[in-house]
């Protein structure tokens, strides 16, 4: 960016973070926007997710290695497909010490899209299109998700559920 050294943090930035669960095996997604800096600390503003869903299929045996490594070395490239099963979240307001946790800087594009995706509950529309049998509950299921993705409005939040969709051949 102009006038801006590099890695030089400001207040507006948006992040990418993640902290191991309290099991220890797993890590929760943390992303927001930096709200004040105070030297290699940092206070963020956000949201704080527990991909239970993903937890869940990993402990169950039924993902593979990809999901296991979403789950443990988590980025803001791979934790999408984090939140396509069912989560868990809640507000995050918190200081990070950026010199000893990994945080990534995401474009404000990125953060969008995360933050619409948790606030149009797009995972638990998924969610039940995945886990419902076949059938008219499912096709129901399907309806819904596929009206709430006309009914967005950031075209980058919509491009992006149509891809997932798309990927998980739920609306052909």
């Amino acid at each position: 960016m102009f006038g801006r050294k590099k890695g030089e943090v400001k207040e507006g930035d948006f992040i990418f973070t993640s902290r191991k669960d309290e099991e220890g095996d797993f890590h929760n997604l943390i992303f927001g926007t930096v709200t004040g800096v105070d030297g290699n600390k940092i206070g963020v503003n956000g949201f704080f997710v527990n991909p239970i869903g993903l937890k869940n299929k990993v402990s169950q045996g039924k993902a593979g290695p990809r999901s296991t490594e979403i789950l443990t070395n988590p980025s803001s490239e791979n934790c999408i497909f984090a939140l396509i099963y069912r989560i868990e979240y809640e507000n995050f307001t918190d200081v990070i010490d950026i010199g000893s946790e990994k945080v990534e800087f995401i474009s404000k594009k990125v953060f969008t899209i995360f933050d619409g995706w948790i606030r149009e509950s797009l995972s638990e529309l998924i969610n039940n299109v995945l886990s419902l049998p076949n059938g008219t509950e499912q096709d129901h299921a399907k309806r819904i998700l596929k009206q709430k993705m006309e009914n967005l409005y950031d075209k980058e939040l919509k491009k992006n559920l149509y891809s997932i969709c798309r990927s998980l051949k739920i609306l052909i």
